[in-house]
């Protein structure tokens, strides 16, 4: 007589879902299929709201706005029972989203990749991507994210961060700019990218991109504390070439280095398609070079191209062989110019 077996429960799926801004019309096909496959929703009450018509007849499960390890805890315990769980996220789940805190969780209770309870990351358009889509194109340079929330971050390490991007000329997003006790931090922001920034760097806020109370204000870093903002808002400070033209917000690639924009785009002088500019890596190793040999110390040198000393004393002490440099593959990435 063959024994008996008791049944197992199948295994679960954790499903972490970026939905985008929040318009049904710009979340991905595979976010819609996940959340159309679920048997559990879980997210922040304002995010279930946005997927309102899609999870009908499904169990919901709704947290509050500071909550997020309970949702994980959450998702990971209907995971177990077998569940198939959508847990949800604003924006993209890696990009301030959920993602992170679900690893922490799931690490926490022994879960490895090799487990039954599968985890899939479906991407979305993070706020970066749909406020910028709206003013026009200010991240076709370096940019960055920062979040102003000190809620999990000490405000020193903020604060560093602040400096060194506003030193570093990046476009800079900052999210969580602005709460209902959490006022101050946006005034602090701007006063330490003013110490590297011109008032008149241009800024754009744009609030519940995509969603019904859209609102959109062009300003300049002098007066963006001034601006109607919130957390459904997010920042965008432009670097030093950023400009507002029609209005739309623009950030150069920096094509005008290389190439004359008012000659149908023929190479500037001195300048070769494919090739770093002149003064890209090499030119900048024989200017350097130039002027240390003329008698520049590296404290000078350091403060002149505002760099640090200690980077500028390697790269004199290893300088790398201009004929390397010279004879290097142009590029060939469509990305590059």
């Amino acid at each position: 007589m063959s024994e008996a077996h008791t049944p197992t429960a199948p295994a679960g799926k954790i499903m972490l879902v970026g939905i985008g801004p929040g318009s049904v019309d710009h979340m991905t096909q595979r976010a819609r299929a996940a959340i159309a496959e679920a048997d559990v929703v879980i997210g922040y009450v304002t995010y279930i709201k946005l997927v309102a018509d899609l999870i009908e007849g499904k169990e919901i499960i709704r947290k509050s706005m500071t909550e997020e390890l309970d949702r994980a805890v959450s998702a990971l315990e209907a995971a177990r029972a077998g569940k198939k769980v959508a847990l949800i996220s604003s924006g993209d789940a890696g990009v301030y989203g959920m993602a992170g805190p679900t690893y922490e969780v799931l690490f926490q209770s022994g879960w490895t990749p090799e487990d039954e309870v599968a985890v899939e990351i479906i991407p979305g358009a993070s706020a970066l991507n749909s406020c910028a889509a709206l003013v026009g194109a200010p991240l076709t340079h370096d940019f960055c994210a920062i979040s102003l929330s000190d809620l999990l971050t000490p405000w020193p390490t903020i604060a560093r961060r602040l400096d060194a991007v506003a030193m570093a000329d990046f476009v800079v997003a900052l999210y969580n700019p602005k709460s209902g006790r959490r006022t101050r931090q946006i005034v602090e922001a701007q006063r330490l990218f003013l110490r590297h920034r011109r008032p008149d760097t241009p800024v754009a806020i744009v609030k519940s991109a995509y969603r019904r109370r859209e609102h959109i204000v062009f300003t300049t870093l002098d007066s963006m504390a001034d601006a109607d903002i919130g957390m459904l808002s997010t920042v965008l400070i432009g670097n030093s070439n950023t400009f507002v033209r029609n209005g739309l917000m623009v950030t150069p690639r920096g094509y005008a280095n290389k190439y004359d924009m008012q000659d149908g785009g023929s190479t500037r002088e001195g300048e070769k398609a494919g090739r770093s500019l002149s003064t890209g890596l090499l030119g900048w190793l024989e200017t350097l070079q130039a002027e240390h040999a003329a008698g520049d110390d590296i404290a000078t040198l350091a403060a002149r191209h505002r760099l640090p000393a200690d980077y500028i004393q390697a790269t004199l002490e290893e300088p790398w062989e201009a004929a390397d440099l010279a004879t290097a593959a142009p590029a060939t990435e469509e990305s590059e110019a």
